[in-house]
Parts: C-alpha cells; structure tokens; sequence
C-alpha cells in the first residue's frame, strides 16, 4: 500500500503545553490590535482624551500620512505632573471609578486601554501642562523618563513609527495619500460633533484642512461638507420621550452612489449602528430612487443610562436598551423633515437675474370649471382629482369610500368654479410658490413661472404622489383590518421564528397578522392585513418576524401596503399625452404646493425642477 500524501496524513498531536499568564507587553500589544488598526485610529483615540480634557483648539501634525509621526496637540486642562505615568498604564483613567459610572458615561474616552495599547506599537511621548501648574513635564513611553518642558496649558501626544514594534501590522497600511485621507476623515467626525471646537491638519508641515470653531451646527456642516450639503438637506428636529434627534436630512435629490456622506452621532459620539441605519433608511424608502443613498448628519441625545457604549474597543458601536423607541424615534424625525413640499423655500430665495426683468402682468385670474377629468383607467377613489380654491389655499375633496378593489366608480368632476382673487399690480407667482401655469409641452411637462423663474413639472409624476398620499391618508385613518384565510399557510419556522412569534402575540394582531404554533417548529398563518391577501403570506409572515426580532415590523407592513398603494394612485394618475387647460394645470400646482412629500413621485424621482432667472440667463449668455 502506497503512503499517504504527507497533506493528508494524520499528525501526531502537539505536545500540550500548561497554562501560563502572558507578558504585559504582549497583552497590550493584543489591545493594541483591537484599538489600533490604522494611524487614523489613533487619532480618533487621542481626539477623544483631549475633548473630554475641555480643549478649544485641537492641532493634528503629521508626516507620511500618520505613520511617521501624529502629533495631537490641545489646550485643555492638561495632566499633573505625578499622573503621566499612570496615563500610560492599562486600564487606569480619570472617567470613570466605579460600574454605575461605566453604565452612564458621558465622556468620549473611559476604556483606560488607548495609550497604553498605542505606546506598545509605537514611540509615544507626552508633553503636558496642569492648569495652574508653573511648569510643563514631558513623559518619554519607552523610558518612563520625565523631565520639565516649556508649554502653555494642554498637552501634546507625540506617535512616532507606528507599528515598528508589530512589523507584519505595518504591512498592511495603504498608500500615504491613503492614510492620510483616512486620518482627515476621522477629524472630520470630531468636528461634525463639536462645532464650538476649532480643529486644524497639518501634513508634512502643509495645512490640509482646518476648521474654525463655529457659532451654529449649520456653520460647521457649510465648512466640513460644503455648502451644497447645508442647501440640499432639511433640518431635523423632534423629541419623542426620552430621544431627541436633530441634525440635517439630505433631500432626495441630494442622494449619492456610495454611502460616504452618512454621519450618526449618539450623545456626540460618531457611531455605526444596524438600528440607526435601518431607521434612516425607512424614512427614505417612499422617496429614495432605486439603490441611492442618503446623506445626512444626525445627532441622537439619550440619557446615558438607555445606551450601552461599552460594546467594542473602538467604541463605534452601541447597544440600545429599547432599540425599537430609537428606531421609531429616529425614523419619524427624518419622514416629518422630508413631508414638507420644498417648493416654498424654494419660492422664497431672491431671484438675481443679470438684468432686471420686465414688470410682470396683473394677475390674471383663472376659474376652475365643472369639467369631467379621469384617467383613462380610473380605479374609484384613486382616480380623485384635484380639489378646488379658495384664497389660494388648497381643500382637499372628500374620497369616495367605495373599497380600492371594487368597480371603477364615475369619473369625478371638479368642485364649482372659484375664482382665485387677484390683488392688483402683484403677480400671481408671488403666493404661489409653484407659479402660474404657462403651457403643456409634448404633453408631459407643465411649464409655469414663479418669481424665481422657471418651473417644470411632471405631470403624471405629481399627480401620481398626490393620489399616492391622498390614499395612504385615508388608510392611516383606520385600523389595519386582518382577512383571515381559509386555509392556514404553514412553514418550517427557525427557532428564533417561533420565538419571537410567542413573544409579540400581542403585537402580531396590531399589524393585521395572525401567526401561531402549529407544532414545535412550524408555524401557521392564519390571518393577513385585508389589504394584502393576495400576496404571499408565508414571505409576509418570515419578513414581519425579522423585523420584529430586532427592528419595528411596522415598516414592513406598510412598505407592503405602501407598494400596492402605489400601483394603484400609478393607475389613478393622469397619463402622458393627456391634453391639460390652464386652469387644470394651475389646480395641479396648487394641489403639488398643499401634498407632502410631493418633491417626488412614488418611485422616488423629482416631480418638479426650478430653472432660475440667472441660470436662464447664463444659457443666452446676456450679461456677458
């Protein structure tokens, strides 16, 4: 018989060996891998300590992108003489003393593991000055030497050779350029949270980016993600108990490719979290286009007590006592902030023309006559058109209540003629943020002008969101009836499944659903939301469970009602092609200007678009 390979050979044991207690040096140099994964990392941690050391002015030097040299300078309370060795011990801090300080903390650092896992990989000196002090010590990490220094109150952290230690860590860094875009982002984070903080980089003695303390949160989100961001986002703002969210919300329009402008902050310290992120992204699921990710920069303030941050070594990473109250919190601040129609802020801004234009007609009034108009393909109460005016303000029309699945009802006519008054001499774009309708162009698009300029809207796009909302309001307005099936719809259910369809019995009944045992691993649908009985039970049911096991399945019930919603307002709409009189198209406008969330159409993309005097200009190039 032939001999095995020697790769499939059977290996004699390897000789057991006893139970030891490791080195300090390679415990810390284990902590080291934990906390320090790159030269930006460290600069997160001793940001962290000078924040909580009260600095106004942080300083970050560096050379060949972090690895040579990182320099974190601060003017903060600074360290007494006697505690700069203990700095660079393990587990020793200032923050906290005792567990209940561990479970309510409220600085940014409180491990006691950053320096010493730092000062294991790399040559770390510090240099600080106690307030009040009459001089200044520098503590020398390899030696432990301490000798006196010139320095202003603060203190300075020196990081040379990082990794030179770890040599087979060092291999795995990027390019310096790499690096060093790394190292600005994560001071980038800091400031997004202290904007009453000044922050200055330096790279092979060259600002790169500074950042000057700010008077307001918008101020500093102008200076770190650019004007653009601040013009294209909305402002966040609500308490719902003991959570409170504010911060700025990207329009739709705003999304991006990559998900690189994406900023949490729970109790001012820059966080990744599944609850937070799933949050986000249901707000923006009724007005986010395919794939396309959101930009934002959201800060969450909770007492200390409801969040647990003591979850990983770098601290991005929490754990929520009631992640569910989060979740709902986070994503009704961000659904109010986008509901609002972002065509009167629009509206608002100055024109600037290059040449000033010609004085604008009287205001013309319009009458809304009592004409049928539907749909081709209208669907009952989907197919409710526009509402009539008043004062140039918008009263909504009673829907029919037949149910959305029963006959196309007749088609509906507008209300009695009203005629929008007119004040003299003022054009009538000036209260109508939208404008006055002009003309229909290929039958698609509505052309109207407003006092900014031009404005053009899709037709089938807009009245396809204002049925959309019209129908979700009138679902909101009543509970979610459940249909119960014939025949209950059986699986094989994980045990997590089965577990978490035992504990939400309560909450199942709420979302329309009945899901019970049917055996130890199976369960049975026995009852679905009315208004999606002919879809898949099972896929409903599997989808609920998940959510409910970590998130609010209430989102999947409505994403799922949502959905259907929106294919029939799709049927309800107006279609293309559809020839518009002026007065129809100006009820549309009116209706756009009245309708949440009517930026966008149910599939996300814009309804509307604002050509301004200026830019109208700059196409004819007058004023060159």
């Amino acid at each position: 018989m032939s001999a095995l390979p020697s790769s499939t050979a059977s290996k004699a044991p390897a000789a057991r060996r006893p139970i030891r207690e490791l080195p300090d040096e390679l415990i810390s140099q284990i902590a080291a891998g934990e906390v320090v994964e790159r030269p930006a990392s460290v600069i997160r941690e001793l940001i962290d300590n000078a924040l909580d050391a009260g600095s106004r002015q942080i300083t970050v030097r560096l050379s060949a992108g972090g690895v040579r040299l990182i320099s974190v300078e601060d003017d903060g309370t600074g360290l007494p003489r006697d505690e700069l060795p203990l700095a660079l011990r393990r587990h020793a801090t200032s923050k906290i003393t005792s567990l209940h300080d561990l479970e309510t903390v409220g600085t940014m650092g409180f491990r006691g593991e950053a320096l010493a896992a730092i000062n294991a990989i790399a040559e770390l000196s510090i240099q600080s000055r106690f307030a009040g002090a009459d001089s200044a010590f520098a503590l020398d990490g390899r030696t432990g030497e301490l000798r006196p220094v010139a320095r202003a109150n603060g203190t300075t952290v020196e990081v040379r050779e990082l990794f030179f230690a770890t040599p087979a860590r060092r291999k795995f860094l990027k390019t310096d350029a790499t690096e060093l875009a790394h190292c600005i982002e994560a001071v980038r984070r800091h400031a997004l949270a202290r904007p009453d903080v000044g922050f200055s980089i330096w790279h092979e003695g060259r600002l790169v980016e500074q950042w000057r303390a700010a008077a307001t949160l918008e101020e500093r989100l102008a200076d770190t993600l650019g004007d653009d961001f601040v013009t294209h986002s909305v402002a966040v703002a609500r308490e719902a108990g003991p959570v409170r969210v504010t911060g700025r919300a990207g329009i739709p329009d705003a999304a991006r490719s990559r998900a690189d402008q994406q900023f949490f902050y729970v109790n001012g310290r820059f966080v990744r979290d599944k609850v937070l992120a799933h949050a986000v992204r249901s707000a923006y699921e009724d007005v986010l286009h395919g794939q396309r990710q959101p930009v934002y920069a959201l800060y969450l303030e909770i007492d200390p007590a409801r969040v647990d941050v003591n979850v990983h070594p770098t601290k991005i990473e929490v754990r929520f006592r009631d992640g569910r109250e989060v979740h709902q919190a986070v994503r009704h601040a961000i659904e109010d902030a986008l509901a609002a129609p972002r065509a009167v802020d629009a509206a608002a801004a100055p024109a600037e023309p290059f040449f000033k234009p010609r004085a604008m007609p009287e205001a013309a009034s319009w009458t809304q006559p009592a004409i049928p108009f539907a749909s081709e393909r209208g669907l009952g109460d989907a197919a409710a058109m526009w509402p009539a005016y008043r004062n140039q303000t918008a009263t909504p029309v009673a829907l029919p209540t037949s149910d959305a699945h029963s006959k196309p009802a007749a088609a509906p006519t507008f209300a009695p003629a009203v005629q929008a008054p007119a004040s003299p001499g003022a054009a009538p774009e000036g209260s109508w943020p939208l404008g006055r309708a002009l003309a229909q162009l290929q039958g698609i698009y509505i052309l109207a002008e407003n006092s900014q300029g031009l404005v053009i809207v899709d037709m089938h796009a807009a009245h396809e969101r204002i049925v959309y909302e019209r129908l979700k309001t009138q679902l909101d307005g009543a509970s979610i009836a459940s249909q119960p099936l014939l025949i209950p719809a059986t699986f094989a259910a994980t045990p997590q499944e089965v577990a978490t369809a035992e504990a939400c019995a309560a909450v199942l009944p709420s979302l329309g659903l009945e899901i019970s045992p049917f055996s130890p691993r199976t369960l049975a649908v026995r009852a679905v939301p009315s208004t999606l009985a002919d879809g898949d039970p099972v896929e409903l049911a599997r989808s609920v469970l998940a959510e409910l096991a970590q998130h609010d399945a209430s989102t999947v019930v409505q994403r799922a009602q949502n959905e259907l919603l929106s294919t029939m307002a799709c049927h309800g709409a107006v279609r293309a092609n559809r020839r518009l009189t002026v007065d129809e198209m100006n009820a549309l406008l009116r209706q756009m200007e009245a309708t949440e969330r009517s930026d966008q159409c149910n599939h996300g993309r814009p309804t509307w678009r604002q050509l301004s005097v200026r830019e109208l200009d700059a196409l004819f190039m007058r004023g060159r």
